[in-house]
């Protein structure tokens, strides 16, 4: 059985910092038997990280797209990403951002810094999001038992840097913010277009050679670590010259070439 401490050696030996940015995405499952469960592993990180660095989580709640009324409640609205972002969202003194499909929740130095403004973007990971804070802050991506990096919300934000084109939908969608007081705040919304995250796992290898990734282990979960700063330069060069490198249409081109 893992226990806090044992989890926290694991941080320790991953080579991560209590100063480091950290974004996590997570499948709990993945860790094994826990002592006191998930709620001993958001203890361990957010102890870790909590003091002089900055814990994140996707509290992604796109879904709301297909509801008959399109509101985004930050306090009641649930993450649709994984009990370990739910649960995280909830706990005192975590900030969340108040984009209505593609929030992230905070807790540490300057968590409430690094979460303003993301409601006023059309875009689910615009560059001055928290998304591109990510870039900014050279942050490490850690990928507990996910089994790949394609679930990489970061990437999305890199791809929406340049923009790549055609990455979004023509139509804007209006959807709404839940004020602590009630009120709505009308916040129109593109989508991405496409399933380009199927592809992203095809940076891997490349990450790997080039020092932007590397594999660690958290419990019983094999992990990847990712350098956000390096990883989306690499990335960012490749699409300067490919724009459509993670499309369908392009990966089918390779294939029949």
């Amino acid at each position: 059985m893992h226990t806090y401490s044992s989890l926290e050696k694991d941080l320790l030996q991953s080579g991560l910092q209590p100063s480091d940015t950290v974004l996590i995405h997570s499948s709990m499952k993945s860790i094994g038997n826990v002592e006191g469960g998930a709620d001993t592993v958001l203890d361990v990180l957010m102890d870790f990280f909590g003091k002089k660095g900055l814990l994140v989580f996707p509290t992604l709640t796109y879904t709301i797209y297909g509801q008959e009324e399109k509101i985004f409640s930050p306090e009641k609205t649930p993450s649709v990403v994984g009990l370990l972002t739910e649960m995280f969202r909830k706990r005192p003194g975590v900030v969340r951002s108040l984009h209505p499909t593609h929030s992230v929740a905070a807790y540490g130095k300057d968590a409430e810094g690094f979460c303003s403004g993301h409601e006023n973007f059309s875009t689910p990971c615009a560059r001055k999001s928290p998304w591109g804070k990510l870039y900014d802050r050279n942050a490490k991506i850690l990928f507990i038992g996910t089994k790949s990096i394609g679930c990489s919300t970061f990437f999305h934000g890199v791809e929406e840097f340049l923009p790549v084109p055609g990455m979004f939908q023509k139509d804007l969608y209006d959807l709404w913010l839940e004020n602590k007081d009630g009120s709505l705040t009308r916040i129109p919304s593109r989508r991405h277009d496409g399933h380009h995250n199927q592809y992203y796992n095809l940076m891997a290898p490349l990450l790997r050679e080039r020092g932007a990734l590397k594999e660690t282990v958290f419990g019983d979960a094999v992990c990847f670590l990712v350098d956000a700063g390096k990883s989306a330069d690499i990335i960012l060069a490749i699409l300067e010259k490919t724009p459509l490198f993670f499309t369908e249409e392009y990966q089918k081109k390779i294939l029949r070439s």
